[in-house]
């Protein structure tokens, strides 16, 4: 089987890319330094002539609101009519569980933008939402800091490691189209700050985690269930600890 990555050299697109030619599939790493551009739409119809599917696992290099948006209109108005024209069976996207229900989010509205494209094209697809992974969890907290504070909300959390991810979404890749949304989380819930509180121990930071219901998280305001799935989600075999101790080992 013939699959596209777009965004195939990223954090989950490479991880994504080696298990499927594990599998025997031939499999195009697409990235802007492989001369496939979902922004200029340069070397798109040459990657995906033949796919049977193509998964777009594609970032932003910006998260300010604007820059966002427009990344991500751009780009599905270049890779859909692409696949469209070339007769790819199916299209696999990477989202985040609860971006329609955070709106003061500007990085959550553009991916909300990203998936009606998806569904407007006609093509086959799937959406994988998936919560937070476990390796941004240092990134939050730089982004949380007040000092040697770090303040984050109460509301509940359930970070998924990016090697489940990867597992989860070649294995809906090589799957039947759901038209739907798939919903994936990690094996562990709770409060955020607490989920934070515990990394930064961990790995011997002396920043105190302070709960702050008021605290945003990328802008957005956290309510409990903000950032959970609310329904059934496929979960990932990787927890905390086990996260952890795979990190140190890697390091």
């Amino acid at each position: 089987m013939k699959i596209v990555v777009i965004g195939g050299t990223g954090l989950i697109g490479s991880k994504t890319v080696a298990i499927l030619r594990q599998g025997g599939h031939e499999v195009v790493a697409a990235s802007p330094n492989s001369g496939v551009n979902t922004i200029t739409g340069e070397g798109l119809k040459e990657a995906v002539a033949g796919a049977q599917v193509v998964i777009d696992l594609a970032n932003s290099p910006s998260f300010e609101d604007k820059a966002v948006l427009q990344f991500f209109e751009t780009s599905g108005r270049n890779l859909l009519p692409a696949e469209t024209a070339a007769g790819v069976p199916h299209h696999v996207a990477l989202s985040i569980v609860g971006i329609d229900r955070t709106v003061d989010n500007g990085y959550f509205r553009a991916k909300v933008a990203q998936e009606k494209l998806i569904k407007a094209s006609g093509i086959p697809y799937t959406i994988i939402r998936a919560t937070q992974f476990l390796e941004f969890l240092g990134t939050i907290a730089a982004s949380s800091a007040d000092g040697n504070l770090v303040r984050l909300s109460p509301g509940l959390f359930q970070p998924i490691a990016a090697d489940d991810v990867a597992a989860i979404v070649a294995d809906v890749a090589l799957g039947a189209p759901q038209n739907g949304i798939v919903e994936i989380a990690g094996p562990e819930r709770a409060p955020f700050n607490e989920i934070i509180a515990r990394y930064l121990k961990a790995i011997g930071d002396p920043r105190e985690v302070v709960r702050d219901p008021e605290a945003r998280y990328w802008g957005g305001r956290v309510e409990e269930r903000s950032l959970v799935p609310l329904g059934e989600a496929r979960l990932g075999g990787i927890g905390f600890d086990e996260w952890i101790r795979r990190s140190r080992a890697a390091a």
